[in-house]
């Protein structure tokens, strides 16, 4: 039993481990008791970075849109961006407009639409709908089925997201 206990001891490590409280939207959050682990004290975090993408605690894109703004990636984590400003999302595909044109050799004025659609390439909306149909599939064909459940929910918060993205 003794043995059973260290093991489980290491697979934490209590310097890097922290808290995270999620706030009710428009709400705020009471006491909260202090958190151990293994008789340790958590830091409490207000945002973590999770596979890449960033969780903040009212679950806000904000972060991590602007992570991917300044790194201008590959938008990994696009797909996930369900709730955010449209002046952020919007100063992001500025960004990738720009951020074309400069690649191509183009004014900075020219228009996008017409140098995205010559160079046979998506836009950037089209890229987040693309990217958010690809995630839809591959959790609707999931073995797993938890992620199958949150798929058929016609009522959930996931196919909101999707419908929002392709139904305008």
């Amino acid at each position: 039993m003794e043995k059973q206990k260290q093991e489980s001891k290491d697979w934490y490590n209590v310097q890097k481990s922290e808290f995270l409280v999620f706030k009710p939207k428009g709400g705020t959050v009471g006491t909260v008791p202090t958190v151990y682990l293994y008789g340790t004290e958590l830091k409490r975090t207000s945002q973590f970075k999770y596979l890449g993408h960033w969780v903040t605690e009212d679950l806000s894109e904000g972060v991590d849109i602007e992570r991917e703004r300044r790194s201008m990636a590959n938008f990994y984590t696009c797909s996930l961006w369900v709730r955010h400003s449209a002046s952020t999302l919007n100063t992001l595909r500025v960004q990738y407009n720009n951020a074309f044109r400069m690649l191509m050799g183009l004014p900075r004025y020219c228009s996008a639409s017409g140098m995205l659609t010559e160079a046979r390439t998506d836009g950037f909306h089209a890229i987040l709908r693309k990217r958010a149909a690809s995630l839809m599939r591959r959790v609707c064909a999931s073995p797993n089925s938890l992620l199958r459940v949150v798929a058929s929910r016609l009522d959930g918060p996931f196919q909101y997201h999707w419908l929002k993205l392709h139904v305008r």
